[in-house]
């Protein structure tokens, strides 16, 4: 099985990539945001240890995490940010791993793990290929404007948090240049699958 990981800054069209990897491809996909939510579940032990450490008050009236009033006590504090990412981040990677591994025991012939912070986590460990989804900033801009309604301050925010076009392409094996038209970014997926 090839173990594939996937990353890119925020609009690439990371997402987009994925769709076509498992309708197309028929890879079994993890996406480690997706998987954060999972491991915050009521009856988690990250579930219990976020409400010991922040108490009931970041609880939602049905007994799970409100992830808003859990980002409102986060977002100026650095501190209780990294707490968090503390008991997140592992558990995420623990669940990346025992899917892996259950997809390989079934026979699974490609998978995919997207993470944001597939580097700095270090998913390479995992991974056989690392590939960065790469658009331009002119594109990335456009697509948070018209998809998730970003202003140009919280687009600029977001992009100054991650890794520079630079860094990504030191740490991948692999470029797809998302910016033109989606076909040309899926010819760009079967060049690379076919190396495989």
């Amino acid at each position: 099985m090839q173990v594939i990981g996937i990353t890119g800054g925020i609009g690439a069209g990371k997402s987009r990539i994925l769709a076509f990897l498992k309708e197309v491809w028929g890879a079994g996909v993890f996406q480690a945001d997706e998987a954060g939510h999972r491991v915050m579940e009521p009856g988690t032990k990250v579930y219990e240890q976020i409400l010991e450490y922040f108490g009931s008050e970041i609880l939602g009236s049905d007994g799970s995490i409100d992830r808003q009033a859990l980002g409102t006590q986060v977002f100026f504090d650095e501190e209780k940010r990294n707490y968090l990412n503390g008991l997140i981040h592992p558990a995420v990677k623990a669940l990346a791993k025992e899917e892996t591994a259950q997809a390989r025991r079934g026979g699974s012939r490609l998978f995919v793990i997207e993470a944001a912070l597939l580097i700095e986590d270090h998913y390479e460990k995992l991974c056989d290929e690392l590939w960065y989804v790469y658009a331009d900033e002119e594109a990335r801009r456009k697509r948070l404007r018209e998809s998730r309604g970003y202003s140009d301050e919280r687009i600029q925010a977001v992009f100054d948090s991650q890794l520079t076009d630079g860094e990504f392409r030191k740490h991948c094996q692999a470029v797809i240049d998302n910016s033109g038209p989606i076909e040309r970014t899926y010819e760009q997926i079967r060049a690379l699958l076919r190396g495989l």
